[in-house]
């Protein structure tokens, strides 16, 4: 804006400086041309007086310098002039100057020379006897004038135009220093010119807008992040090309990387094409839903279009870990399978013992073992469909069920007193060492726990082997211990066998009598006290489970 201001003071100034000059050049020119006019008239007239008093012998020896002087007869025929042969002379009664003397006495006119670039002035007075007395001088033209002058005025003109310069710059700088120094924080606060009041009142009001505006965003903002950064699930804001607009912590987490991504593309961060399948539905305004591995983990991904105006602007990218719903699914399928395999083999068993003696197939001395066949493995269904109950009862929590203050070491005590018939079966010895310890929870799970680890351990253990299961007090809590001098479990069945109807040797396991539920059912009652489990198994040595119970305040 000042050099805006600085070009046009200075044009200005330039244009009405030599305005001025041409103005001034052209009055002056008029004015000293009159002059001369008027001092040619006067020589005109004192040599009119010279030749009637004297006649012809005036022009003896006159010689006037600057001047041409010449005598016309009243028919127009020349008789003197100081500047040329008169007598080869054309006749000058047509001329104005001439004409108009003869007829009023006095004439004068000016003819322009395009040659010679000089206007000349003529001066004629008729005298008594009618000749005239013509007097001429030379004016030069103002384009002469100019031309003979330009050295001057050169440097008239640098010197204005270096004035003008020095003037332009220190006044477009006072006139931008109130510009220049507007507090736009406080407009109607401001000392200026009045012209800039309705400027600075609109911007007052848009500021406090934009001030307001601004708070609602950044409230709305805070609000956002708030409720995003604290959500489990992964949230992304993208435009239309892809780039990422935002991003909260858990989405960070997921892609491994942060808040740094801002302003990226989203398949710079994450390469899967699985993603890039969602943003082409996006980018067609479709809302999409993809389960993807991502992380080691199972998520449902959701691209929703944000629309503005009936066009798409942007997209809300979605991560649902459903790692544990995928995972639920497939044990709910497992188990449902399980079940059904596990009840549809004794079925069988009964079905086809049943249809044996209904049709009387059997022989008499056979029938018995018919008889127990048949109990025996509808108390293998009993046993199965208590354990599921019993689990599913878990799952739900156990609600129902009284938490007191129980002695472990003596529930332990009495549980292995249970399993002594099937210990003296399998040729294995139970021994229960330890002390009393306090724990908190729900005696019937307790006593679950203690059953089917030491019921596990008289199961896979070899004849003659041994169970010990011990009872700790801890500082911070109560240690459960059971180990045997079984066949251990291999490392890579380690990790499954807390798992429903899971088994290492599936044969040895039903011909033991086993649900494959001892177990899930042993981590489901430690989870609901808090409990934690660990494993130590050599295959073919043995196998010690640790139930680690936390400490407990009533």
């Amino acid at each position: 804006m000042t050099k805006r201001i600085f070009r046009s003071i200075l044009i200005v100034a330039v244009a009405v400086f030599l305005a001025s000059v041409a103005l001034f050049l052209g009055v002056l020119y008029d004015y000293f041309g009159n002059v001369q006019q008027n001092q040619l008239k006067t020589q005109t007239v004192l040599a009119a007086r010279g030749v009637e008093a004297v006649g012809a012998e005036y022009f003896e020896g006159l010689s006037p310098k600057g001047y041409r002087v010449s005598w016309i007869s009243a028919d127009g025929k020349v008789l003197y002039d100081s500047e040329a042969d008169f007598s080869e002379m054309e006749n000058h009664l047509a001329r104005e100057e001439i004409e108009e003397a003869l007829k009023s006495g006095y004439g004068e006119s000016s003819r322009y020379s395009v040659t010679l670039m000089e206007r000349t002035l003529y001066s004629a007075k008729r005298l008594s006897d009618g000749t005239v007395i013509r007097i001429s001088a030379a004016q030069r033209t103002l384009l002469t004038l100019l031309f003979g002058m330009m050295q001057p005025m050169v440097v008239i003109i640098v010197i204005a135009i270096v004035i003008s310069f020095w003037l332009a710059h220190r006044l477009s700088k006072k006139i931008t220093a109130p510009l220049n120094q507007l507090n736009l924080d406080d407009p109607l606060n401001n000392e200026g010119y009045d012209e800039l009041s309705p400027l600075l009142r609109r911007l007052d009001a848009q500021q406090r807008q934009i001030r307001r505006q601004e708070r609602e965003l950044r409230q709305k903002q805070e609000e956002f992040e708030a409720v995003t950064e604290n959500m489990a699930e992964g949230i992304i804001l993208l435009n239309t090309k892809g780039v990422i607009l935002g991003i909260n912590r858990a989405a960070e987490k997921l892609f491994g990387t942060t808040h740094a991504c801002v302003g990226k593309h989203i398949l710079s961060v994450n390469r899967n094409m699985e993603i890039s399948e969602l943003l082409s539905g996006m980018e067609n305004g479709v809302r999409t839903e993809k389960i993807i591995d991502l992380s080691g983990g199972k998520y449902q991904l959701a691209t929703s279009p944000v629309r503005e105006s009936g066009t798409v602007s942007g997209a809300v990218l979605l991560m649902l870990d459903v790692t544990e719903k995928e995972q639920a699914e497939q044990m709910r399928r497992e188990f449902t399978a399980n079940v059904s395999h596990e009840l549809k083999t004794p079925l069988h068993t009964i079905a086809g013992c049943a249809e044996l003696l209904e049709n009387g197939m059997v022989r008499p001395e056979d029938t018995a073992r018919f008889y127990s066949q048949i109990r025996g493995e509808a108390g293998r269904m009993i046993a199965l469909v208590e354990d599921i109950i019993r689990l599913s009862h878990l799952d739900e929590g156990a609600e129902d069920m009284k938490r007191e203050r129980v002695n472990l070491y003596d529930l332990a005590v009495e549980t292995v007193k249970s399993l002594s018939r099937e210990a003296e079966n399998a040729g294995v010895s139970v021994s229960v060492e330890g002390e009393t310890a306090m724990v908190t929870g729900i005696p019937q799970l307790l006593e679950s726990i203690v059953f089917n680890l030491t019921d596990n351990a008289i199961k896979y253990n070899h004849q003659g082997g041994t169970v010990k299961v011990s009872v700790t007090p801890l500082s911070d809590g109560v240690r459960l211990s059971v180990a045997d001098t079984g066949i251990g479990i291999p490392p890579e069945h380690r990790e499954r066998i807390f798992e429903r109807f899971y088994r290492v040797d599936k044969s040895r396991s039903k011909e033991l009598g086993g649900t494959g539920l001892g177990l899930s059912i042993v981590k489901h009652a430690a989870r609901l006290h808090n409990a934690k489990i660990e494993l130590q198994s050599a295959e073919g040595e043995g196998t010690t489970v640790t139930v680690i119970f936390p400490e407990t305040r009533e």
